[in-house]
């Protein structure tokens, strides 16, 4: 059984990825469910897939259900359409909308195509996290176990922290001086 490998990017941040491995045979409603917990979503909003080219143009959808929507192709349903059904090519992309209301939007490459499946691993798996997920929702709590891991990886509580013997290039400490009597 093929494996894939995609990469999933925040639109917003191409910095802050995930990268999922879904088998061939699962299907775009396994990959949904994946995608939302690799970033720490809720899972109780509708999302969209959709084939994408090079340019990220959005083409046929795969949706989590049916709607009246008119449209030029009749959609693909998450649950019935399997993930290697829709990969055209080796470099294939995707582009994935969740949340209509807040337009998450990721974008999705496939990087690698593994001809074995490891039997030790659940299938979907995110394999790799890049970067602090986007917070869902904006009365998220701070101090949760993400933000402290982030203070605690860059200090950002130390009180050490002074913008002090920052200048101008060339500037010396006597001017510096000068200049903080005013």
């Amino acid at each position: 059984m093929a494996v894939f490998r995609f990469r999933v990017y925040w639109e917003d941040d191409d910095s802050v990825y995930r990268d999922v491995l879904i088998k061939s045979d699962q299907t775009f409603a396994d990959f949904h469910r994946a995608i939302l917990s690799a970033f720490d979503f809720d899972q109780i909003h509708d999302a969209v897939f959709y084939r994408s080219n090079d340019n990220w143009q959005r083409g046929r959808e795969i949706v989590l259900k049916k709607d009246d929507r008119p449209r030029q192709a009749e959609p693909l349903l998450m649950a019935e359409t399997p993930v290697g059904a829709a990969v055209r090519n080796t470099n294939q992309k995707f582009v994935y909308v969740y949340d209509f209301q807040k337009n998450w939007t990721f974008l999705i490459e496939l990087i690698q195509v593994m001809s074995q499946e490891n039997k030790k691993l659940t299938y979907p798996y995110c394999a790799r996290k890049e970067g602090l997920a986007p917070s869902q929702y904006e009365n998220k709590i701070p101090g949760n176990d993400k933000l402290m891991e982030m203070e605690e990886k860059y200090d950002l509580g130390s009180d050490d922290f002074s913008p002090e013997g920052f200048g101008e290039e060339g500037e010396t400490d006597q001017d510096m001086a000068d200049e903080e009597s005013f």
